[in-house]
């Protein structure tokens, strides 16, 4: 018999036992979040009445998440939360966490021995982080072959990424996406630029890219797209930019190295410093050039996914566009080809390991109500990115964004997902290395040199 069931038989017996000893119960809140979208913590599930008999194993568990999609969001996650505890008589008590302040959140908590019992997010953190450190619980008796190649059906690089290199499991995951560009529409429309995009397939040539980039600059004059490094956030996009312009690598196959210093890189760095429109903005990171593209200020991001496709922005003009009204087109990243290795984002739960297995069996079962079941569906939705898999507890959930037009079109995108290269030990020094070296690129520096300089430091960090 397979581990999975075997949890879940033990715990459902638990839940048929807390369900008849529990009345109903009444809505609540307590104590204050760090950050997040929903503005503080929250309890999503209030414990029984006063006087109910104690239900058998854990009775509560705690969740802390950051905003991935609507899960920073209070009342969307408490929907779930509360459709969770109905069906099993485990109450979640949920705290929001931002990325200014979040890690540092998690490690005072793993250093006071305080940490919750689940956590949502990606495998740069899960795995490669509190995982590989032995924090987190093991949760390979949740996968079976099935589930294993449901996933690897949608993507291979899911399993791999959730799993250390000792073959412990430390992500259970629920959803992915692809990250990628944008144009301002409207604006390459008015300077006769549209003619070098492929916009069917949302790709381009590294040529066309070019081309493109001349022609808004010779229609609007400033900055068309900022090479923005004014810290890690969003540094996704810098990197796809340079290490698909022509070819270049970040780390090798096996996640043990970074490799910068790729003549291709270099060739890349070369082309964007010496572009006109294109310029290296010590000023920005993701969020803010974000929010110079809304403004009309930039005509392209290069931090972007479905999340800033579908967010009506801060005039309310709707999805899809600028504060001004103007149309935007999420891109692929240019290549030679035209066909980009996208950087991805997979998102899931972890268990830290607090040493209680009725805790940890509780939210065991709580992964897998949200992961691989009947509900996966609204969890996927409440991310509002794209299921790791095609179906979840015998439900297909493949078609699951069949009526959103804007979701459907982004599917477009996620065959280009490439190499998950975040959990290469190392990965939060790396990440500091790479926007200092793009700094002292925008400098003028010699960029042969600086690629290998702080290649060498991100090696050293790895160990």
């Amino acid at each position: 018999m397979k581990m999975k069931k075997i949890v879940a038989a033990a715990l459902a017996m638990a839940m048929a036992l807390s369900l008849a000893a529990c009345g109903g119960q009444s809505g609540g809140q307590s104590g204050s979040g760090s950050g997040g979208g929903a503005g503080g913590a929250s309890s999503s599930t209030p414990p029984a009445q006063s006087g109910s008999p104690t239900p058998s194993g854990a009775s509560e568990i705690t969740l802390w998440t950051y905003p991935i999609g609507d899960w920073g969001k209070e009342a969307e996650v408490k929907a779930l939360t509360d459709a969770f505890t109905a069906d099993t008589g485990i109450a979640v008590k949920v705290e929001y966490l931002d990325y200014t302040a979040g890690d540092d959140r998690v490690n005072t908590a793993i250093t006071a021995e305080g940490t919750p019992d689940l956590i949502m997010e990606g495998p740069e953190r899960l795995v490669a982080n509190w995982g590989a450190n032995g924090h987190l619980v093991d949760l390979s008796d949740l996968f079976d072959d099935e589930d294993i190649a449901q996933i690897n059906e949608v993507n291979e690089g899911v399993m791999k990424a959730c799993t250390h290199t000792s073959g412990a499991i430390y992500e259970y995951p629920l959803v992915m996406t692809a990250h990628c560009m944008a144009i301002n529409k409207t604006a390459f429309e008015q300077a006769d630029a549209l003619q070098y995009l492929d916009l069917e397939n949302h790709t381009w040539t590294t040529e066309n890219f070019i081309k493109a980039v001349e022609a808004v600059y010779g229609e609007f004059g400033g900055t068309v797209g900022a090479v923005f490094c004014a810290g890690q956030g969003g540094d996704q996009g810098t990197r796809a930019l340079v290490n698909n312009l022509y070819g270049g690598t970040f780390t090798n196959a096996e996640h043990t190295q970074y490799l910068w210093n790729d003549p291709n890189n270099v060739k890349a760095l070369e082309l964007l410093a010496g572009m006109d429109g294109i310029e290296f903005d010590p000023s920005l990171d993701g969020g803010k050039e974000i929010t110079a593209f809304y403004q009309g200020i930039l005509k392209m991001a290069f931090c972007w996914n479905i999340a800033q496709q579908l967010n009506p922005n801060s005039a309310d003009t709707g999805a899809e566009k600028t504060i001004s009204g103007e149309d935007i087109v999420f891109m692929s990243f240019p290549s030679e080809t035209g066909k980009s290795q996208l950087c991805g984002g997979i998102w899931g739960f972890g268990i830290f390991d607090n040493g209680d297995q009725a805790r940890i069996d509780a939210s065991k079962q709580f992964i897998q109500w949200m992961c691989d079941s009947e509900h996966t569906a609204d969890a996927v939705k409440t991310a509002r990115y794209f299921a790791v898999r095609n179906t979840a507890g015998g439900a297909d959930i493949s078609k699951v964004w069949a009526d959103d037009p804007i979701m459907g079109e982004y599917t477009k995108l996620m065959p280009y997902l490439g190499d998950y290269y975040q959990v290469t030990t190392g990965w939060a020094a790396a990440r500091t290395e790479w926007w200092n070296m793009l700094q002292e690129v925008g400098t003028g520096s010699d960029i042969a040199t600086v690629l290998a300089a702080h290649e060498a430091a991100a090696n050293a960090a790895a160990g």
